[in-house]
């Protein structure tokens, strides 16, 4: 699990580099344009989660803080939860990404924006909305 861990960021940094550092450049439209970045990330999680899923569906489907918080606790608990950070910030970051270019909004004042996508997700998602709500 802990290479599976360490290795799951190389799914996306290459993303969230082109989004942050070269926001601008064609290649980063074009590859970012398409929802698929998402896959490799999602396709992890899925390879985590299906072996798992006689325990894991249970306790999310009715969950309680102390199954919650068991499953969490262990390596392959954390590493499922990881990669579904990593697959979801990357959905987010990306939106926020295209819809940045289209308002045309300072990539110095997105770079930031996008950083916190990626480390703090939802504290990103709603740093983007005050930015954008600011330059409407």
């Amino acid at each position: 699990m802990d290479t599976i861990f360490t290795a799951s960021g190389l799914l996306v940094l290459p993303f969230w580099f082109l989004m942050i550092f070269l926001p601008k450049w064609g290649f980063t439209r074009k590859v970012i344009g398409s929802a698929l970045i998402v896959v490799p990330a999602a396709l992890l999680y899925i390879g985590l989660v299906l072996p798992r899923i006689h325990t894991i569906l249970p306790a999310v489907v009715i969950p309680e803080l102390s199954e919650i918080s068991r499953l969490l606790a262990t390596p392959e608990g954390t590493t499922i939860a990881w990669a579904h950070f990593l697959t979801f910030d990357l959905f987010v970051g990306r939106w926020v990404y295209l819809e940045s270019r289209e308002r045309d909004l300072s990539v110095w004042l997105m770079a930031p924006v996008l950083f916190f996508v990626l480390m703090l997700g939802p504290l990103g998602l709603l740093l983007y909305f005050a930015v954008r709500g600011r330059q409407a």
